[in-house]
């Protein structure tokens, strides 16, 4: 049985032989590459596969029991010893963390959500969970997949976790106080910013170390990575925490932060976007905070520790990663405040509001 994570865009093309797959597949890749998608496709081949030539090198090391990895200039292609099922759901388990869709050719009795295409002549998919979708043998195949992928893929990508996560691991030393203790409207900053991303996000977590109010205790608490600084440590912190989810990432002095900005960030997401990174009328740069992060985005933060790089404005270099203007109605949600000058008359007066302040780590 194949267990796929929640909202995970896999979908196989199945059908008998000579249905067509192959071509189908072929006729739509470039159309999904020009949206801007990226697309893996895991062929099944019940022969076995003919992958390399008998006496090169790299067939004998794979003979003698080793994985092989083989690389050229622009392209690799690794090669395993695996069983099945296992070998399809571990390829799927580290496919589904890179790609925005993964096509399944073949598999028909695997339980897959699936297409079914039929033959020459006709033939009925075999017994089983009833496909997706019929697509007729027409010259249409490819269009009514692609209208198929316009509503199915975002439906898929929508439905997959949604986590928040507020970063409160700064030291505060302009300010002079925790700012995740100040108040507003009655509630910490802390316990505001929990509200507004806690309307559109399954769990909210804290990462960095730092008092927080009683009641937010049932909350977790993420110490900071400790191979990355500055913000990525807390993001990579979360996204390590929980790698099936999509991220929501907040800093804890962004007290303006409402649910219309939220609704904002989250009316920018599409599949083949794996980062939001708002820009601010007239700012230069993005914003990396009160922004969103997909789950697939991690490997490449993760690369980016492994060199050090902490600063995530260069994921603007990125053609996955987005950087729309904000509303200027909106622009004041994204404002940080750091100086004790900054802040509001309601807020100052929490400045020595400091008892029964804890948090716990996990």
């Amino acid at each position: 049985m194949i267990t796929l994570p929640e909202g995970m865009p896999v979908l196989a093309i199945c059908g008998y032989r000579d249905a067509g797959k192959t071509t189908l597949i072929e006729a739509v890749l470039p159309e999904l590459a020009r949206r801007g998608l990226r697309v893996a496709v895991i062929k099944h081949d019940t022969h076995g596969l003919q992958v390399d030539r008998p006496g090169k090198d790299s067939a004998r090391l794979f003979g003698a029991g080793a994985d092989v990895w083989l690389h050229g200039p622009g392209e690799g292609f690794l090669r395993v010893h695996e069983s099945a099922p296992a070998g399809l759901h571990r390829a799927l388990e580290y496919l589904v963390s890179r790609y925005d869709l993964i096509l399944v050719e073949g598999h028909k009795d695997t339980p897959l959500p699936r297409i079914w295409l039929p033959g020459p002549n006709g033939t009925d998919p075999p017994p089983g969970p009833a496909p997706l979708a019929v697509l007729p043998r027409d010259d249409h195949r490819p269009r009514r997949l692609m209208d198929f992928f316009a509503e199915w893929l975002p439906a898929q990508w929508r439905s997959a976790p949604l986590y928040g996560c507020i970063l409160i691991g700064g030291r505060s030393r302009r300010m002079g106080r925790p700012k995740q203790l100040l108040t507003r409207g009655g509630k910490s900053w802390a316990e505001h910013l929990t509200a507004v991303l806690g309307s559109a996000c399954r769990r909210v977590v804290f990462a960095g170390s730092g008092p927080l109010p009683p009641a937010l205790d049932e909350h977790p608490r993420l110490p900071d990575c400790p191979d990355a600084q500055g913000p990525l440590a807390g993001i990579l912190a979360a996204m390590r925490w929980a790698p099936q989810a999509s991220w929501l990432v907040c800093a804890c002095d962004t007290p303006g932060f409402h649910e219309d900005a939220l609704q904002w960030l989250l009316a920018q997401r599409r599949p083949g976007r794996w980062a939001i990174l708002p820009r601010l009328p007239g700012a230069a740069g993005v914003e990396p905070l009160g922004a969103y992060y997909d789950l697939r985005l991690r490997p490449i933060l993760e690369t980016q520790a492994q060199s050090k790089r902490w600063r995530l404005h260069d994921l603007t270099e990125l053609p996955k990663v987005e950087t729309p203007y904000v509303p200027e109605a909106l622009a004041a949600a994204w404002r940080n405040l750091n100086h004790p000058e900054d802040l509001p008359e309601e807020s100052k007066g929490s400045s020595n509001q400091r008892g029964n302040q804890r948090g716990q780590s996990i």
